[in-house]
């Protein structure tokens, strides 16, 4: 990326136009959202995402909107790349568990989140997963544009029971609302 950069943008420029063809195989095979998931992205600053990424990012989000689904940007370890995000063509951006939803917020971040419980929490207790959720809920909820999702990947550790008892409790005190 630093050392020969006119290499960097040519294999940035496949990687995109890559994305898009598989995407919109995607759609066109009945994907009705689409999320694009950079686990490596926070290793960079704001101004090399703005000169290495941040245009190829717009290109794919671009194209991808004439597919007329919901499009989701999530960066793992990213805050400091949120307000660069927000600018993209994207329906939605995804926290991990180190932002929270107010803390987007006060950034100027506008568009719908998802997020941000921490995987690793899914481990604990039952009263710490629900306390942890429902505090996300009740920030998401009070915001009124938030998708819960976890801040990450689940890991093989987390039992699918667990999953399950989380999904309900989701459900249910989403109702309330």
């Amino acid at each position: 990326m630093y050392a020969e950069p006119k290499i960097w943008f040519t294999l940035m420029n496949k990687l995109a136009e890559m994305i898009i063809t598989y995407v919109r195989a995607q759609v066109k095979a009945g994907a009705r959202v689409i999320q694009i998931f950079d686990s490596w992205v926070g290793a960079l600053n704001v101004t090399d995402y703005r000169t290495f990424i941040k245009p190829t990012m717009d290109h794919i989000f671009t194209e991808l909107r004439k597919e007329n689904v919901p499009l989701i940007l999530f960066g793992f370890n990213a805050k400091h790349l949120l307000v660069e995000f927000n600018d993209l063509p994207v329906d939605v951006i995804g926290l991990d568990w180190r932002t929270t939803i107010p803390e987007a917020r006060e950034m100027g971040i506008d568009k719908v989140l998802q997020g941000n419980l921490d995987p690793a929490i899914l481990l604990a207790d039952w009263d710490t997963i629900e306390t942890r959720t429902k505090a996300i809920l009740d920030d998401g909820m009070k915001d009124g544009r938030h998708v819960f999702n976890l801040g990450h990947g689940v890991s093989p550790d987390i039992t699918q029971e667990t999953l399950g008892k989380l999904s309900r409790l989701v459900r249910a005190y989403s109702k309330r609302a």
